[in-house]
């Protein structure tokens, strides 16, 4: 089974506008609304590819139950606390004449430490050895930013695969557990070091450092310039797949569930980098946080192309 935990949800509001601009009255062309944050894109990704999911985290108010009951419906198995106030609105801002995307993102109501520890407890329970849990986005004002670490040593305690998905210092707080995998983002990467990373050589001499920690693979997306993998040493390059890019929002959460489902199944490096590759891919093709078809995905595997580099 797979289980993603997703402390920050919210509901994912997509709106074009063409020639967006600030200081004027823009005119909003479409709208589309989904359940949303990292985790819970993971999972719509994971059960859309016909893999079980179950979804964990918090929840709140009215927001919180169209996001659960859209997950139901899709058929994810739903685990969430409910916490007081709403679930966070995040608005997407998608120009296709400029070719630009904006995220204008709410930082969700706060959550008392008794519902903390409640999903804690929660988790714990259903964890079983062989289960993978994926731990991904931001978390609601308040909440320790040392939380992915603590829970990422629990749910290994139980024998069970993890996944990392985060920034900041939940990130750099987080990998100090030694979760199995971790999916940064290249920018994800530099903010770590500390510097700039020009080169897929340098991204991989900062990168081999993280296995000190215990993680066994590392996966770094570059948006238009691909992906790198990085497990036992070795390392993957895959180019980006040239495509008429709708939405940007969830691309990398798509590629953290081809890596949770790579693991689960056991896939070589290379089978995983480019079922990333095509998640990856897929999802940019399709608007709002909306999950590509399983057609869409097989088609794009026959065009990701991996090679070993170094």
């Amino acid at each position: 089974m797979i289980i993603t935990v997703t402390l920050n949800p919210a509901l994912d509001k997509t709106v074009q506008i063409s020639d967006f601009a600030v200081d004027r009255v823009n005119r909003i062309e479409t709208v589309r609304i989904d359940a949303g944050g990292k985790g819970i894109n993971v999972a719509k990704v994971v059960r859309c590819l016909g893999f079980p999911c179950a979804a964990m985290g918090f929840l709140s108010g009215r927001a919180g139950q169209l996001i659960e009951e859209s997950l139901q419906e899709q058929g994810i198995v739903c685990d969430f606390v409910y916490t007081p106030g709403e679930t966070r609105t995040n608005v997407k801002i998608i120009d296709p004449l400029r070719r630009t995307h904006t995220d204008l993102n709410e930082p969700g109501p706060e959550t008392p430490p008794s519902a903390v520890d409640d999903l804690k407890n929660r988790l714990l329970q259903r964890v079983r050895p062989g289960d993978l849990v994926v731990f991904s986005g931001s978390v609601p004002p308040h909440v320790d930013t040392d939380i992915y670490r603590k829970w990422i040593a629990l749910v290994k305690g139980r024998g069970a695969d993890t996944i990392l998905d985060a920034d900041g210092e939940l990130f750099r707080k987080g990998i100090l557990s030694g979760p199995g995998a971790i999916k940064p983002n290249i920018h994800e990467m530099e903010m770590l070091c500390q510097k700039p990373l020009e080169t897929p050589a340098e991204v991989q001499n900062e990168a081999e450092k993280l296995f000190a920690y215990g993680i066994d693979t590392i996966l770094v997306s570059m948006g238009a310039r691909g992906a790198l993998f990085l497990h036992d040493k070795q390392m993957l390059v895959t180019p980006g797949i040239e495509t008429l890019v709708k939405s940007t929002v969830g691309a990398g959460d798509a590629m953290v569930a081809a890596l949770a489902i790579a693991r689960q199944r056991g896939d070589s490096p290379r089978d995983t980098l480019r079922l990333a590759a095509a998640c990856g891919t897929a999802c940019v093709m399709t608007e709002g946080t909306q999950m590509p078809s399983p057609e869409t995905v097989k088609r794009l595997l026959s065009q990701a192309q991996t090679e070993i580099h170094g």
